[in-house]
């Protein structure tokens, strides 16, 4: 929305006075050379160059682009460059606040001032994910004709939360969670900076580090956080943000834990072997440790994946659903909500029935096929549909499973090399018990030997009999 008289009067009180604005807004960069990570988006050429007026317009000028990331990686930033570089007129709409009559507005002024004075519009839309279908619609003429090139920022992901004909008017740039160099970087040039500190407090290691944990990848909690520890320190008439001081101000204690060292990797093997252990108090210990001290939520995710294959397996079919489900919804929502989700996670995996069958099956089977324990595919099992196949006698004496009662047919499927090999020795744990029935019975038919049919209701090959 255009600014009012009272956002103009803010702005100019913080243009006289930058110590009025937070430290994350004074911190801002002035052009995409000071903008922190993001580097695959910034090379030459690239959209949002072209946006800035690199590279030109005509038939090849910039296009609307819809920008996904974390919260903190950029998003607001890379367009508040774009204002400040660009000669276009820039508006700038909020989803949470905004709906179908303010964005007409911003596009009837657009059409106005291309009409009228040859100036093209920069729309930039925050929380785009926030906007109904209908309000999503309304900016599809817009673009489409090119009247205003919008800039879309969402945390998340667009496939779910944009509409299609939206999404493929634009290109979607995906912003990567900052590393802790694009965080240390930006802490150090704001302690430095004029726009900044100005160097009246110096930063120790141990205090930085601390900051690093806080951030968890986000630029803005960074600076929020190291305003308030410098903010505490002077008020001390102390020249130093020791870490004790940033502890005060933000409010954490330091967690002893390195994301590139050993506590990274010994934290995570814990949770892990507490979970296997069915300890979920201590398995929900290590997991705070690991959010508190700013792991990434998808690494997290993904060793919970793994551990409801790995030490649940079909014990508890539905632990790798949940496993999956979490890691989906944390990769929509972030932190500070998804360790909801990887709680609940943690929590239904520690307290799954355990068993490694599974497991041990697929590494049983892996070993076979890297001793040379392999051989030829059976003929009868082998692909007869491309011609001269049957010539070979491929398919031949094949027996349809379907066709036969039960669903199973006495025939050997394995190569005579591993032919009578068992791999999956299932648990009677859980759910793997009957999974241990079905096996039994399923193997005995497959030999061609005569079995009880199974209690009614049982479903699967199971029936046989």
């Amino acid at each position: 929305m255009e600014p009012d008289l009272f956002t103009a009067a803010a702005e100019d009180r913080q243009a006289k006075d930058p110590s009025a604005s937070p430290l994350a807004v004074r911190m801002r960069p002035r052009d995409l050379d000071e903008v922190v990570g993001q580097q695959h988006l910034l090379r030459p050429g690239s959209p949002l160059r072209r946006l800035v007026g690199e590279g030109g317009g005509g038939p090849a000028g910039s296009s609307s682009v819809m920008l996904w990331g974390p919260p903190g990686t950029g998003k607001t930033t890379l367009a508040y460059v774009v204002s400040q570089a660009t000669d276009k007129r820039f508006v700038e709409l909020s989803a949470i606040t905004a709906g179908v009559k303010e964005v007409r507005a911003v596009i009837d002024g657009a059409r106005r001032s291309s009409g009228a004075y040859g100036k093209e519009t920069v729309l930039f839309l925050d929380e785009i994910h926030r906007f109904s279908k209908a309000q999503q619609d309304s900016l599809l003429p817009a673009v489409e004709n090119r009247w205003v090139t919008l800039i879309a920022a969402t945390t998340e992901n667009p496939y779910f939360s944009v509409i299609s004909p939206l999404l493929s008017r634009s290109l979607l740039l995906t912003l990567e969670p900052l590393t802790d160099d694009d965080i240390r970087g930006l802490l150090r040039r704001a302690v430095a900076d004029e726009r900044g500190l100005d160097a009246r407090v110096t930063l120790p290691e141990d205090a930085e580090a601390h900051l690093l944990r806080i951030a968890g990848g986000d630029a803005r909690r960074a600076l929020t956080a190291l305003e308030a520890g410098a903010g505490a320190a002077m008020a001390k008439g102390e020249s130093t943000v020791a870490l004790s001081t940033v502890e005060e101000a933000v409010n954490k204690a330091a967690v002893k834990y390195d994301r590139a060292g050993d506590q990274h990797y010994d934290v995570a093997s814990a949770l892990i072997k507490s979970i296997r252990g069915s300890d979920v108090d201590a398995a929900l210990h290590y997991l705070a440790r690991m959010i508190e001290a700013g792991e990434d939520p998808r690494f997290i995710a993904r060793r919970l994946m793994i551990s409801a294959s790995e030490d649940i397996g079909l014990a508890d079919p539905q632990a790798l659903q949940t496993a999956v489900a979490a890691a989906q919804a944390v990769a929509m929502i972030g932190f500070p909500e998804a360790r909801i989700t990887l709680s609940q996670a943690t929590v239904a995996l520690a307290l799954a029935p355990k068993s490694n069958a599974v497991y041990l099956a697929v590494d049983a089977a892996l070993a076979d096929v890297r001793a040379g324990h392999a051989g030829p595919v059976p003929s009868h099992l082998r692909d007869s549909h491309y011609k001269g196949a049957q010539k070979l006698g491929h398919g031949k004496g094949y027996q349809y499973p379907h066709d036969l009662p039960g669903g199973i047919a006495a025939q050997q499927y394995a190569p005579d090399e591993v032919h009578g090999r068992r791999y999956y020795e299932p648990t009677g744990y859980g759910a793997e018990a009957r999974y241990a029935q079905v096996a039994e019975r399923v193997r005995a038919r497959l030999r061609g030997e005569d079995v009880q049919r199974p209690p009614s209701g049982e479903q699967g090959p199971a029936t046989a009999g």
